[in-house]
């Protein structure tokens, strides 16, 4: 008889108050990344919930330009593979290039390119860089192919409520074998119907600092009560 497969958990009583992924994203075949398999990616740059959470990586992209103080300070708290912002619209040319070196310097995992990144600047980092360059793309008339032989070894589909769609897309253009990661919404149905068009690994965007300590000040009060 097949020895039924049992998982020990070993919990914290004073770390339960951890952000966790959807079960649904480790349905998804996930990605091997310099010898680590990636099924979830935490969309965040808050500090306190990069070190309190269950997810196997970090993706810290931000709407301003990258500064190497900031990839720091997230590769200092983060226990699991980071993959960072290094520009693409108002940061591009020889500055991407640096952060990109800089970042794999310090430790990082990867770097992210946003959508509008040219593909000449991408073929610039691909040869100044040895760990992987994520492209992200967010609509059907991105240009997959001329980013993937730039060097981009990873899309990153952020297409909303169109994402499953857009990965379907995708993968229909990049063939069954190339890396696509996705955002996956914001319940188990989403995230499974992006899966199935094609997406191997999964982004989360948890619920902010204040949102989880609202909840929590919720609970104090009626402890008072």
């Amino acid at each position: 008889m097949k020895a039924t497969k049992f998982t020990p958990v070993i919990e914290s009583s004073l770390r339960g108050r951890m952000v966790k992924v959807p079960d649904a994203i480790y349905e998804c075949g996930g990605i091997n990344i310099l010898g680590k398999r990636i099924k979830s990616l935490l969309f965040t740059t808050d500090v306190a919930i990069i070190t309190n959470n269950n997810a196997n990586s970090i993706i810290a992209v931000y709407p301003f330009t990258p500064q190497l103080s900031i990839t720091n300070a997230i590769l200092n708290v983060a226990s699991v593979p980071v993959f960072v912002g290094v520009g693409g619209g108002t940061t591009t040319g020889p500055r991407s290039v640096s952060l990109a070196l800089q970042s794999e310097l310090l430790g990082a995992y990867g770097v992210v390119v946003n959508a509008p990144m040219q593909n000449e600047n991408i073929q610039m980092i691909d040869e100044a860089i040895d760990i992987p360059i994520i492209a992200s793309v967010g609509s059907y008339h991105d240009d997959f192919l001329g980013k993937a032989k730039a060097g981009a070894r990873i899309f990153n589909v952020t297409g909303g409520s169109h994402t499953a769609d857009l990965v379907s897309h995708v993968r229909t253009i990049m063939g069954p074998e190339f890396p696509i990661i996705a955002t996956g919404g914001d319940n188990d149905d989403q995230i499974r119907r992006t899966i199935e068009a094609g997406a191997n690994a999964i982004t989360y965007t948890p619920p902010s600092t204040s949102e989880i300590f609202k909840e929590v000040m919720v609970k104090y009060r009626q402890m008072n009560d």
